[in-house]
C-alpha cells in the first residue's frame, strides 16, 4: 500500500510537471546548484564538489529517489582586487518505478567586485550567470493507468492506456542568474553573506504529451548565513535558504556548532548541526498553510583543503506514518586546490 501511494504521487507529479527542482539538505556544500554567483567564490583557486542524496528508500527500496551532482569551478584574479569565476556543474536525478529522470549540464560564470575594506576586511558584490542543456525522460511501460484495471481487482498491463504519450524523453535549454554579497573580517574570524538567484529564466516546455505545453516554473532562491566566532576554538555557523517555485515554497534553516582543532599551521574543524525544513500544504485551497517536513541532523569535517559532510533527514510530516520517520541521507565531498595568493582575505569558508 505504501508503494502504491507513492507511485500515485509520482505519477501525478510527472503528468502535471509541477514538481519542484532537486534540493540538498547541505545546500551550503553544493554552491553551483545554490546560486551561479557562487562560482569561483572560495578561499582557494580551484574547487571540486560531489554530492549524493538518497530519499524514501525505506518505502521504495530500489526505486528510491536518487540525486547526484558534481561540479568544478575556479577563480581568476582581475585587476587589483577583483575576480572572475568560471566553472561547470553536472547533476542527475531519478525518481520512482517510472524512472522519471532529469540530467543537466551547465556552464557558470561570475564576476566579483570589491566594494570596500582593507587588508583584514573585505566586502564584495558578485553577479553570476549559468546556462546549459537538460534532458528529461520517463519509462512509460512502468506507468499504470485506470483503464488497465479490469474493475474486479485485476490488472492487465497489455491493455492500451489510451494516453497519447509520444515523447518519452526530450532536451531543453535552461538559464539562471544570481547575486551574492559577502563581508569577511579576518581579524575577528567572522563572515556574513546573503544571495539571491532566479532559476529557469527561459521557462522551457516540460510536457511529455504530443503537442502539449507545460512551462517550467521560474524558481527564486534566497539564502544567507555566516560564521560567528564565540571563542578562539568555538563558533556558530547559521544558515537559511528560501525557495519559491510556482505554488510551492520551502525553507531550510538552522545552525551548526563549529569546533576548531589543531594549531594555526593547518586548518582543522568539526561541525555538528541541527536544521529544520518546512514547506506549504497543498491540501489548503490557497496553498498558504505551513508544514514541518523534516528535522535534519548534519556533521562536517574540514582538514585544510578537504571537506566531507553527512546529513540525515528525519521525516516529521504526516508521511512519517508510511516512512516510519525515515527521510533521506546525503553525502558531500569538497576538495580545493590552493596556490600562491598575494592578495588579502577574499571570502568566507563555504
Amino acid at each position: 500500500m505504501k508503494r502504491v501511494v507513492f507511485s500515485v504521487i509520482i505519477l501525478m507529479g510527472v503528468l502535471s510537471m509541477k514538481a519542484q527542482d532537486i534540493h540538498f539538505s547541505q545546500f551550503y556544500l553544493s554552491p553551483l546548484n545554490l546560486n551561479p554567483a557562487m562560482t569561483g567564490v572560495m578561499n582557494c583557486n580551484t574547487r571540486l564538489v560531489a554530492n549524493y542524496r538518497n530519499q524514501w528508500a525505506s518505502i521504495l527500496k530500489s526505486n528510491a529517489f536518487n540525486t547526484y551532482s558534481v561540479s568544478y569551478d575556479q577563480r581568476i584574479a582581475v585587476g587589483r582586487y577583483d575576480y572572475i569565476g568560471v566553472g561547470g556543474v553536472f547533476w542527475g536525478d531519478q525518481a520512482g518505478e517510472s524512472r522519471f529522470s532529469t540530467t543537466t549540464g551547465k556552464l557558470s560564470f561570475s564576476y566579483s567586485k570589491r566594494m570596500g575594506g582593507n587588508k583584514q576586511r573585505n566586502d564584495y558584490l558578485v553577479v553570476g550567470a549559468q546556462g546549459g542543456i537538460a534532458q528529461r525522460s520517463i519509462d512509460f511501460l512502468n506507468l499504470r493507468w485506470p483503464n488497465q484495471h479490469d474493475g474486479e481487482g485485476g490488472f492487465d498491463p497489455s491493455r492500451s492506456s489510451g494516453e497519447n504519450l509520444l515523447n518519452d524523453n526530450f532536451l531543453f535549454a535552461d538559464a539562471e542568474a544570481g547575486l551574492l554579497w559577502f563581508s569577511v573580517n579576518e581579524k575577528k574570524g567572522s563572515s556574513l553573506y546573503a544571495g539571491a538567484a532566479f532559476h529557469h529564466l527561459n521557462r522551457a516546455n516540460q510536457s511529455f504529451f504530443d503537442g502539449g505545453e507545460s512551462l517550467l516554473y521560474t524558481r527564486f532562491t534566497g539564502h544567507m548565513g555566516g560564521d560567528v566566532p564565540v571563542s578562539s576554538k568555538f563558533g556558530l555557523v547559521p544558515g537559511v535558504i528560501v525557495m519559491k517555485q510556482g505554488p510551492s515554497f520551502q525553507v531550510n534553516g538552522g545552525t551548526s556548532l563549529k569546533f576548531l582543532l589543531g594549531d594555526s599551521r593547518e586548518y582543522q574543524a568539526f561541525q555538528v548541526g541541527a536544521w529544520v525544513r518546512v514547506a506549504n500544504r497543498y491540501q489548503d485551497e490557497d496553498n498558504s498553510g505551513v508544514l514541518a517536513d523534516a528535522a535534519i541532523l548534519s556533521t562536517r569535517f574540514d582538514y585544510n583543503s578537504f571537506s566531507i559532510g553527512f546529513s540525515y533527514d528525519v521525516n516529521i510530516s504526516p508521511l512519517a506514518t508510511a516512512s516510519n520517520g525515515n527521510g533521506g541521507f546525503e553525502f558531500a565531498l569538497v576538495y580545493k586546490i590552493c596556490g600562491q595568493e598575494r592578495r588579502g582575505v577574499y571570502c568566507p569558508r563555504f
